[in-house]
């Protein structure tokens, strides 16, 4: 019998995994990841969602985790990655946030924790394979799409690279959320009306304004309007803002037709555009730094997606080295310097990587950090 270690975070979707993996005949062992000091900068006062808490969401987590072990009858383990979460996740995001960039904290757990030291300790606990709640696919050694396309989690798993998926299985390959759901409830599993976490991965729900004055010191600078070069108003900090951005500016004037368009770190400033139409706001090529490959394909004619759930846009891509490539595609609104690009053939994903600049027609769109 082949012995599986199930990633459960104390949700329902890995609940459900290790359910249906038991179904499937295999030997099932949880394992719980501890990524996150809790009382670190405990937002509590930000936070309202906190106050009703006897414990931190954290604990919350691994007690559900551990019910729904006992439950399947199952043995649950756990290991502490928090240093390891700092130095390789944790400060990425705070040094990209520093250069005016948009990360993507969630991708890099996956490619240094989930899918490295955790398969590591799986190994160490005799596993043949590993598996996760993520609504994704292999198949024929390729990385694809889940069923669920309102689901599919594809796009957070494209920088991991072909070895990193050997030997790993995603139950909810082609099961919808609703039926996860309805799977949980079926079978009394604790974890079944849970609702599905959001925010930073392992860091969770929390102000973001207030977690983050944690480490970066409030600075606020001029807004101005890009098109014509008029100061409008007043920023809080470069950090706290994203290309395309037109809620919770908390700028002054008037925010409801202001939309952010770039940054100057040296100067402080924050640019906005009126219109949604602006060409400020457009790009239609990108270069893509820092990529990884899921698999041996590397074709010319593919789909980009530059966020989860946005639709693929066709595009041209162009390998200038191992691990950078230009990627060329109809214009584009609100693309960001620091996002990943996950590149798809079809329903493969074939790899990803970080956007480090922007283009215009070929022009560099230097505003935009």
């Amino acid at each position: 019998m082949k012995k599986v270690i199930v990633g459960i975070s104390g949700g329902v979707d890995s609940s459900v995994a290790a359910l249906l993996l038991l179904k499937q005949g295999y030997e099932v062992e949880g394992l719980f990841m501890r990524n996150w000091d809790s009382s670190l900068n405990n937002d509590i006062k930000g936070n309202p969602d906190l106050l009703n808490h006897d414990i931190c969401p954290q604990e919350e987590d691994y007690n559900d985790a551990l019910k729904v072990c006992e439950k399947l009858g199952i043995k649950l383990h756990r290991i502490d990655f928090v240093k390891e979460y700092w130095d390789d996740v944790f400060t990425y995001f705070l040094e990209e946030l520093k250069k005016g960039r948009t990360p993507n904290p969630d991708v890099m757990c996956n490619k240094y924790i989930k899918f490295d030291l955790f398969k590591k300790e799986a190994f160490k606990l005799g596993a043949d394979y590993i598996a996760t709640g993520h609504y994704a696919k292999m198949e024929d050694g390729f990385l694809k799409k889940a069923k669920d396309s309102n689901k599919d989690q594809s796009y957070f798993l494209c920088k991991l690279s072909k070895e990193q998926l050997e030997n790993v299985i995603f139950p909810l390959a082609d099961i919808e959320k609703p039926e996860v759901r309805k799977i949980a409830l079926e079978n009394d599993l604790i974890t079944a009306k849970k609702k599905d976490s959001t925010g930073i991965c392992f860091i969770g729900e929390r102000n973001f304004k207030n977690f983050l004055n944690n480490y970066f010191p409030n600075k606020k600078g001029n807004v101005i309007d890009i098109a014509t070069n008029k100061v409008v108003g007043t920023h809080n900090g470069l950090m706290y803002y994203t290309i395309g951005q037109r809620r919770g500016l908390d700028i002054g004037g008037s925010e409801d037709r202001m939309f952010v368009v770039g940054k100057n770190l040296e100067k402080n400033i924050l640019y906005i555009t009126y219109s949604e139409d602006s060409k400020y706001l457009y790009s239609n090529s990108c270069l893509v730094e820092d990529v990884s490959f899921t698999s041996d394909l590397r074709p010319k004619e593919v789909g980009c997606k530059f966020r989860y759930r946005q639709d693929d846009k066709k595009a041209e891509i162009t390998y200038l080295d191992d691990n950078k490539i230009l990627v060329r595609y109809d214009s584009a609104k609100a693309v960001c310097p620091g996002q990943v690009c996950a590149i798809y053939k079809d329903d493969i994903c074939i790899g990803g990587g970080i956007i480090s600049k922007l283009y215009q027609d070929d022009k560099e769109m230097t505003y935009v950090i």
